[in-house]
């Protein structure tokens, strides 16, 4: 029996961002937005990662499978680690959070690997931008480059799924690479796409969330 799966939007993204994966689920799935995360945030509110799944955790029903993109990836691990009852698999899509990455390094890529992509996926991700606001944007992305993602994914007892696209320079094949290692998880390199895989490589992502809800119970 497969298991349930929950899906956490990218940053500044909002449930509209998965439509191309999820129309390729056959597996019961939930869009869990978050504060950045397809939701604006108050000017109190805290936007690390660590935060960030404290609230994830407090919306997740059942031991599901737990999907981000780019940033949110580094809030589903933590949640992981936090909530190891509910995490049946974990699947990173195209994650951010190399902390040794300098902010002008993470922007010049960035741009880089939206330029691939840009004409289809402008009107796209436009509304949703708009939606989370951009002051938001900027405080959680802020946010999340303070986070090290790899100084916490091997503590996450789930099976663990990596995937990025081919011409991805933000989540490059060396960076999930290692995060595989430390995970003892799996990394994949998908043979097209760039930084956002959900949306253009929506059925191989989504055969991958479909295996991951298949696999054993966690070690």
């Amino acid at each position: 029996m497969s298991a349930p799966v929950v899906l956490v939007p990218g940053l500044g993204l909002g449930p509209e961002s998965y439509t191309r994966t999820v129309e390729h689920l056959i597996t019961p799935y939930h869009l869990v937005t978050l504060p950045g995360y397809g939701e604006p945030a108050g000017a109190r509110e805290d936007l690390h990662p660590r935060a960030l799944a404290v609230a994830l955790g407090e919306k997740i029903r059942e031991r599901s499978v737990l999907v981000g993109h780019s940033a949110s990836c580094q809030i589903v691990v933590e949640a992981a680690v936090r909530y190891p009852e509910l995490a049946h698999a974990v699947v990173l899509v195209a994650p951010s959070g190399d902390a040794r990455m300098s902010s002008v390094d993470r922007a010049v890529r960035w741009l880089g690997s939206a330029v691939p992509d840009s004409p289809k996926l402008l009107r796209v991700v436009t509304p949703q931008y708009a939606r989370t606001t951009l002051p938001t944007i900027a405080r959680a992305g802020e946010a999340s480059r303070q986070h090290d993602l790899a100084a916490v994914i091997s503590q996450v007892k789930a099976p663990v799924l990596i995937v990025r696209g081919r011409h991805d320079l933000l989540s490059t094949a060396e960076w999930v690479d290692r995060l595989a290692t430390l995970s003892h998880g799996e990394a994949r390199t998908l043979d097209t796409g760039a930084h956002m895989p959900i949306v253009t490589n929506g059925p191989e992502v989504a055969t991958l969330i479909e295996r991951a809800a298949t696999l054993p119970e966690s070690r």
